[in-house]
């Protein structure tokens, strides 16, 4: 497709090596604010971001490498996105945010603050990484979740629906249990502990009556009986969480 959509303004400076070119809107995009002649944020190549769509990258933020932002993703501020990662859908990346390596960040998510993504993470739904938090590996959040503070997922975690990793995380992930050989996560949220196993999230107690409705006393819910143990002097051993951190998601211009 011919870009009619941004053209390079001549200015650019190096980063880690790249060129990078600062951009210039051709085209009024009214659902951010952006109108003909704006000046952007910094790119290395077309590639890194989409003709089509609504897109964009504003000031300061950078995207270098084989990164792409597509459809109606918006990277700003001082972030920037490089590698081989993915930024569309409607998702945020702003503040000073890393997103790199193989990481996607999708849908309605927002990676903002000092956070990092990367790794072959993945950060989508409502979720929202902020603060110091760290998400890498094969690590999903998704849902409503929350990661923030100094949290760190990591290796195969899922966090999902309404859970909340946040300080200096708290948080227990087992790996090859259950009749699926899934992926376990255990971490907190307004409701007290937080289980995540594939696509099923929900309190511990849930979690319980879930493995006891499907498994019964078959060969599954003995394990997971005996997992669930694991989990709850785990969750015993977290201080009570009473509410949870409040973080301004105002994005930078």
């Amino acid at each position: 497709m011919k870009n009619e959509k941004y053209e390079f303004t001549g200015q650019t400076k190096k980063a880690f090596g790249a060129e990078l070119k600062q951009i210039r809107s051709l085209v009024a995009i009214a659902s951010i604010g952006i109108s003909i002649g704006d000046v952007g944020g910094w790119i290395e190549k077309e590639e890194n971001l989409s003709v089509s769509g609504d897109a964009w990258v504003s000031g300061d933020a950078w995207v270098s490498g084989d990164a792409r932002v597509s459809g109606d993703a918006r990277v700003s501020g001082d972030a920037r996105v490089s590698g081989d990662a993915m930024v569309y859908g409607n998702a945020r990346v702003y503040g000073n945010a890393r997103v790199y390596g193989n990481a996607w960040v999708y849908g309605n998510a927002r990676v903002y603050g000092n956070a990092w993504v990367y790794g072959n993470a993945r950060v989508y739904g409502d979720a929202r990484v902020s603060g110091d938090a760290r998400v890498s590996g094969d690590a999903r959040v998704s849902g409503d979740a929350r990661v923030s503070g100094d949290a760190w997922v990591s290796g195969d975690a899922r966090v999902s629906g309404d859970a909340w990793v946040y300080g200096n995380a708290e948080v227990l992930w087992l790996s090859h249990i259950g009749s699926e050989n899934g992926t376990l996560t255990l971490c907190r949220s307004k409701d007290g502990p937080w289980v995540c196993r594939g696509c099923w999230s929900g309190t511990l107690d849930e979690f319980e009556i879930a493995v006891k409705e499907r498994h019964g006393e078959n060969q599954y819910g003995q394990e997971y009986a005996a997992v669930i143990g694991l989990l709850r002097l785990r969750a015993n051993s977290w201080s009570e969480v009473k509410e949870a951190p409040v973080e301004s998601e105002d994005e930078a211009a």
